[in-house]
C-alpha cells in the first residue's frame, strides 16, 4: 500500500479516527490512489472502498500476567508498599472494635469508653494487647480465668 499516505491521512481526518484504523479495499487501490482531494476521499468512503477498522478488544484481567509482589521484587521503604494511612487504619480499626465490644458487654462504662477512645485516637496504643495491658493496669479489665 505504498503511496497512499496522503489518502490515509485525509480519510483519517474526515472520519475522525487515527491513521492506523483506516482500511482500504485491495481491489480498488488504483481508484483510491487517484483520489487526491477531500471530495474524492469522501466519495471513496461512501462507495465503501475506505472503511474504519474496529478497535482492539481489551483482554480480560484473567489472561494478563500476574505481577510478582514478593519481598525480592519490592523496592523502597515500608511506606512504599503499605502507606502510612493504611498502617494507621490497620492499627486503629481493631482497637476501636475491641473497645466497642467491651462497652457493649458492659465491661467498661461510657465515660471510660470515651477517654480510652481519645487515647486510641492519639496513637497511645500499638495494638490490642497493649490496650489490654493499659486497661488491666487501670483496674478496669480483670484477668479472665478458665
Amino acid at each position: 500500500m505504498g503511496g497512499l499516505t496522503l489518502q490515509k491521512r485525509l480519510a483519517a481526518d474526515i472520519l475522525k479516527v487515527g491513521e492506523t484504523r483506516i482500511a482500504m479495499d485491495e481491489e480498488h487501490l488504483e481508484d483510491i490512489k487517484n483520489a487526491i482531494t477531500r471530495a474524492d476521499i469522501k466519495k471513496m468512503i461512501s462507495h465503501g472502498y475506505i472503511t474504519v477498522k474496529r478497535t482492539k478488544i481489551k483482554r480480560p484481567e484473567l489472561y494478563k500476567k500476574k505481577r510478582k509482589k514478593g519481598y525480592g521484587s519490592r523496592k523502597g521503604r515500608l511506606g512504599a508498599k503499605v502507606t502510612k494511612k493504611e498502617r494507621w487504619m490497620n492499627t486503629i480499626r481493631p482497637l476501636r472494635r475491641m473497645l466497642k465490644e467491651l462497652r457493649d458487654k458492659g465491661t467498661i462504662d461510657t465515660r471510660t469508653y470515651r477517654k480510652t477512645y481519645y487515647l486510641i485516637k492519639s496513637g497511645a496504643f500499638r495494638n490490642r494487647s497493649h490496650l489490654k495491658v493499659y486497661l488491666k493496669q487501670k483496674g478496669i479489665l480483670h484477668e479472665e480465668r478458665a
